[in-house]
Order: C-alpha cells, then structure tokens, then sequence
C-alpha cells in the first residue's frame, strides 16, 4: 500500500490537461455490451475503475482493446453474462453492466457491487426499472440476477423515487433494445447521462430528453458501433481549480468544459476566488486572493456536485468567516472533515452539515483517506499546509484521478509517492 507525501506552501503554476471523465467512461464501456460491433472510445482516464471495467468485460466475453487513452470493445462472440465479486467488489460502477446484459443476453448476474465508504448507495432503483421492463429479479448468496421475458425486455413507464444517476444510465441502456418505448421520469441530468445517450445515439438508439429530468426512449432491434470521445472530467476540473484558488499563481486549465461546472463557479466566485474563461474549454484560476466563506449545500445536477463538497471544505478552511456545508446526496460523507482538524481546521461536523471556521492556519500531519473525494481534499489540504502532510491508504485517490500527483509536481508542487 502506498502513501503520498506532500511538502505544504510550494505555489502552483503553469497548463494542466484535463483528463475525460471517468464517471462518463465507465457507463460508456458498458455500453459496448449491447452490440455485436465494434465500439472505440477515446480519451478514457488512466485509473484504476477503468481497469476494473475492462477486466470486467472481458470475463463476460468481450474483446478489449487499449492504447493510448482509448479503449476498442467488440462484444461479438458468445457473452457470459455475470459479474463476479472479485472483479466488483471495490467498484459500484459495476452495476452498469446490470442493464446491457439483461437486454442483450436475456439474463444477467451481478455480484452486488462495492466502491467508497460513503454511504448504502444501494441499487434498488435499478432493480425497480428492470422489473417495470418486463424482468424478474432474484437475489442469490450476494448476486442479483435478472431475468428478460421470453420475447426480450418490454418498454415501460418509470418513475425514479429519487435522482440516481447510474440508475439512470443502467435503464436508458437498457431501454435502447426493449420493444416499445420506454419513460424515464424524475431522470439524473447529468453532463455524464447526456454523454452516453450521445454514444448510444450514434450507435443507432432513438432517445430524446436527456439532460432533462424526462427521457424517452424507442426501444430498436439492434445497436451498431459506434467512435465517441468522453466528456471532459468536471470533478477533475473543479479540484484543479480549488488547487489554484489555495496555492497558485496562475493555473490554466485545457480541454475543460465551462458549461458543466456552472454550480462550482459560481460558489467559488462568490468566495472570491479569480477564475476566467478565455474560451469553452479553457480555464484560468490565480491564488492570493482574500477568500470568504460561502454557504453549499449539495444537489443534484445542475446543483452543486457531492463529488466537490470535500474539495470544496478544504477550501473554505482558508476563506474568512463561518461556512455552512450542507450534504443532501449521501450519508457518512464528512469522514474527510476529522482528518482536516487533525491539521489544524476548525470544523464541527454533525449529521448532514458540517460548519467550518476559517481562516485557520493549517499543519502537515498523518492523515488517512476514507474515499475518492475525501483523498482529493487531503491532497489540497497538504498543498496549502504548512511542513509535510503524510496521505495513508492513498489508493482511493488513484481510483478517479489520472496522474494527480504527476500533474500537481508539473505545476510546481513537491510530492512524492512512496510504499508504506
């Protein structure tokens, strides 16, 4: 196991590349499964998720193909369709496959899925959707298993209880080749939903609505393949922007897309913080400004992302005043918060709100990561910190980063990964 050092104060400079997002990546791989041809996806993030996925398909038949960030898939032989815990266990996006396999196989088992320590994030949405399409579940010693009619999948009327985002993603994949149409109401819109229902479209799917909170879906006989380059990584985005808000002179940030960070901004701006935008996919962000504390509370899409509330409270440790943090998405998500006190940040958290004190002066220490995000917080947190702040169980970090570390060290700052 490794941890990454980081020696605190070093200012931040320069042009870091944005990579494509891995949370658009993973839906879109599993979406190869629906089809007999061949699917080539380009600028997929080297991290580990990734990998997982695409042992995944490959035990269920696929051939995969990497070189260069880009990924060729061709499901053209006889597929498995199951799921098994070892290669699921410490991902949840695995439950993607759920959806494509069931349309395409008839059938599909899936080990109930693994990932972050930050809350159930159970999938019964999902399970609802396929049952609303005709399928019937059976739960068997830690799988699900899902089961099409005789004739396929069938279109249906469904109704979200509550936004879920990979629910989405699961039922729209698989709606592209049940009989009829298919409604998706109380949809998640997030720039990640839209960006597969591209894929899918090009692929030959008739969808309309995505982005909005109702998406319907003609269900056709067959996909064909299809090229697609993922969407820029939003997450990646805004943490790179925090970094420069704490400890940078300028940090430009290239092949960004503006348009899906609206939300983070727009809180970061009214903190103080100086970003412009010389164009769509360009993004500039200068430290040494007087930041001040400002109010979030987490929503879904367009609101402000779960995945940038950690980044976003390592922030407001240095921003004058009292800041409130609200998370709506997920229960258990403020374990980062312990570990930012540990280096001198006056935060007192309680339930879903955490309250933050700043400006406070903080100090390298030993900390431990709990989570993707939570890692991404630590991280800037030591960049800001004054001496040396020692990251444990720093695998998370490499679950939905591509090359963080070597990305910051290019900019100026002094890290160092090393064994435990």
């Amino acid at each position: 196991m490794q941890k990454l050092s980081i020696e605190g104060g070093r200012r931040l400079s320069g042009v870091i590349p944005i990579s494509g997002a891995k949370n658009a990546a993973l839906p879109a791989l599993a979406a190869a499964l629906l089809t007999d041809e061949t699917v080539r996806l380009t600028r997929i993030p080297g991290v580990v998720d990734i990998r997982t996925m695409a042992q995944l398909l490959a035990s269920i038949g696929a051939e995969v193909q990497a070189a260069d960030n880009a990924y060729t898939i061709r499901s053209g032989g006889a597929l498995i369709p199951e799921a098994p815990y070892d290669l699921v266990k410490t991902m949840r996006a695995s439950s993607l496959v759920l959806g494509p396999l069931a349309a395409r196989c008839g059938r599909a088992r899936v080990s109930l899925p693994g990932g972050c320590a930050i809350g159930a994030r159970p999938i019964d949405l999902h399970l609802a959707g396929l049952k609303k399409l005709g399928a019937t579940i059976r739960h068997d010693r830690g799988y699900i298993e899902a089961a099409a009619p005789r004739g396929g999948l069938v279109g249906g009327h469904i109704h979200f209880k509550r936004v879920t985002v990979t629910g989405t993603e699961d039922l729209l994949m698989a709606a592209t080749l049940a009989k009829g149409e298919t409604v998706l109401e109380n949809s998640a819109r997030e720039p990640e939903v839209v960006d597969l229902a591209r894929l899918l479209a090009k692929m030959g799917a008739e969808i309309e609505g995505a982005g909005s909170g109702t998406i319907r879906v003609q269900g056709v006989d067959r996909l064909g393949g299809a090229e697609h380059g993922i969407v820029p990584d939003r997450i990646e985005t805004g943490t790179f922007l925090v970094a420069g808000a704490l400890i940078g002179d300028e940090l430009r940030l290239e092949g960004a897309n503006r348009a899906h960070l609206q939300a983070v901004l727009e809180k970061m701006e009214q903190a103080g913080c100086e970003i412009s935008a010389p164009d769509d996919s360009t993004l500039v962000v200068r430290g040494g400004a007087e930041l001040r504390a400002v109010d979030v509370t987490t929503r879904e899409h367009p609101g402000f992302p779960t995945d940038m509330q950690a980044q976003f409270m390592a922030l407001m440790t240095q921003a004058a005043g009292e800041s409130n943090i609200v998370e709506t998405i997920f229960e258990n998500r403020f374990m980062h918060a312990s570990e930012l006190q540990r280096m001198g940040a006056h935060i007192a958290a309680r339930g879903n709100r955490a309250v933050i004190r700043g400006k406070t002066r903080l100090t390298g220490a030993d900390v431990m990561a709990s989570d993707l995000r939570a890692s991404a917080c630590l991280v800037l947190a030591g960049l800001a910190a004054e001496g040396v702040t020692r990251i444990h169980r720093i695998y998370h970090l490499q679950r939905g980063y591509e090359r963080l570390a070597e990305k910051l060290a290019a900019a100026g700052a002094a890290l160092e990964l090393s064994e435990e």
